[in-house]
């Protein structure tokens, strides 16, 4: 090994430091997650010396609470709606962005039309890409529209050299396309690796909040559906956004996970065309296209994603089991949560599921894990079962305990309105709900309390 060099073992998911490998990390407890790696070691001087970036105790001062300048920065809008959404109204000054998703989910495309949005606006922006050269961006950039010479493009891998052009240039918005792909001279290991990634995610982090500069990561993913890297790479972004769906389709998922500054789990709604990523303005309307009326099985309901409802169609499909163990399959949402929603179905209600094949499927290809959609999904595997059709106007939400009570949803009035606001004339929902919407009324909504599924159920029967 070479003079000044050492070997050190980082844990992947939280970033723990050890000497020597172990089977479990002492810091978040993940078992096989510590990786090998070479790094440089640098000495510090006898003498006292302070380095760059380095302050002595005496000149450290602290600042009172209320010296504290409260005057905001205006936020940048990308003139992408969605987008702005999800990022709380708009970039940040000084902000750190991550952006992941899988390959070819459209993470480069929608940020070079960002670039395209702000140049257009006047603004300042750096577009530094390890992946690509000069003339594959140019090609791909084609494809979106014209640009101004605001735009400025780099490729280059050294991190190094991108501070200091970023520096010289002074740019107000950088984009690094992507993470994995740079490398700090003063790191010793290959590029995307453990320490890499971190490293230079924190040389990034000082540049945007010493010089007030908007920076976004490309990430990309593992298997796992995570950001390749340390998990504290999370921890030391301001935002952190994950898209979401099939390449394959035509929808794209923007996720809000972690936001400093507006609401988490906020979503935005895109469409993949030949000129690029457009937004879905109305994602209910979209998600509930191509409805099958008067079929079995399907029922609509409602969830939140941060502040807006989005409706969209549950479907089951019930039928004998030609086997002696039943088949389960869920598509959209946890595969366990559907057997224990059947579970209670067959304990309060008497059904004999146990016997037959079922499948749940969330159309459009969303993935919902909120407790407010266990009610449209009982209903929905109930009809198919008893094969009867539930009214095409009729909405559905509310959570199924264990003894099958349905407890109430947040946000109801918000639930109820998305629903009128489509077409539909009648909500099934909570009865412990109704308490908070007695003074409101609903011209054209005809409002159903349910206090068990029990009663939800009765109301396949009549319809």
């Amino acid at each position: 090994m070479a003079k000044g060099m050492t070997t050190v073992f980082f844990c992947k998911e939280c970033g723990y430091e050890a000497s020597k490998w172990m089977g479990q990390c002492p810091g978040c407890k993940s078992w096989n997650t510590l990786t090998e790696e070479v790094i440089r070691v640098e000495k510090k001087g006898m003498g006292g010396t302070v380095r760059a970036g380095e302050h002595r105790a005496d000149q450290l001062k602290p600042t009172s609470l209320n010296a504290v300048s409260m005057q905001e920065d205006e936020k940048l809008l990308t003139r992408i709606g969605e987008l702005d959404r999800v990022l709380g109204g708009g970039i940040v000054p000084g902000s750190l962005t991550l952006v992941g998703g899988d390959p070819g989910i459209g993470k480069s495309t929608l940020l070079l039309q960002v670039c395209r949005n702000l140049s257009d606006q006047g603004h300042r922006v750096l577009y530094v890409s390890g992946e690509e050269s000069l003339k594959q961006i140019k090609i791909r950039a084609m494809r979106i529209g014209e640009f101004t010479d605001a735009l400025l493009l780099l490729c280059e891998t050294n991190l190094n050299r991108i501070e200091e052009c970023i520096r010289n240039a002074r740019p107000e918005i950088v984009v690094i396309d992507s993470i994995q792909t740079m490398f700090n001279e003063e790191v010793g290991s290959a590029p995307g690796s453990v320490s890499q990634v971190r490293e230079s995610t924190n040389v990034l982090m000082q540049l945007a909040k010493g010089l007030s500069i908007s920076v976004f990561i490309v990430g990309h993913v593992t298997k796992e559906g995570t950001v390749a890297g340390p998990r504290v790479l999370e921890h030391m972004v301001d935002t952190v956004l994950y898209f979401e769906g099939d390449r394959h389709a035509s929808y794209r998922l923007l996720r809000g996970v972690k936001n400093r500054f507006g609401s988490t789990n906020e979503i935005g709604v895109f469409e993949m065309r030949r000129e690029g990523l457009t937004e879905v303005t109305n994602p209910s309307e979209y998600m509930l296209n191509g409805r099958p009326q008067g079929a079995s099985g399907s029922v609509v309901t409602c969830s939140m994603e941060g502040t807006r409802p989005i409706l969209l169609e549950i479907q089951a499909l019930v039928c004998p089991s030609n086997f002696g163990i039943p088949k389960r399959q869920a598509t959209g949402t946890d595969l366990n949560r559907v057997n224990l929603l059947m579970a209670v179905l067959e304990k309060r209600l008497g059904l004999q599921l146990g016997n037959c094949d079922a499948y749940v499927n969330l159309a459009g290809g969303m993935k919902l894990s909120e407790p407010a959609i266990d009610l449209g999904i009982a209903m929905a595997v109930v009809s198919s079962f008893q094969n009867r059709e539930i009214a095409n106007q009729m909405i559905v939400f509310g959570e199924i305990g264990l003894s099958g009570e349905v407890r109430a949803v947040s946000m109801a009035e918000q639930r109820i309105l998305e629903a009128k606001k489509l077409g539909f004339t009648t909500c099934v929902l909570p009865a412990s709900n109704m308490e908070n919407l007695k003074h409101r009324k609903f011209e054209g909504m005809r409002l159903i309390p349910v206090e068990s599924v029990r009663d939800a159920i009765d109301l396949i029967r009549k319809e």
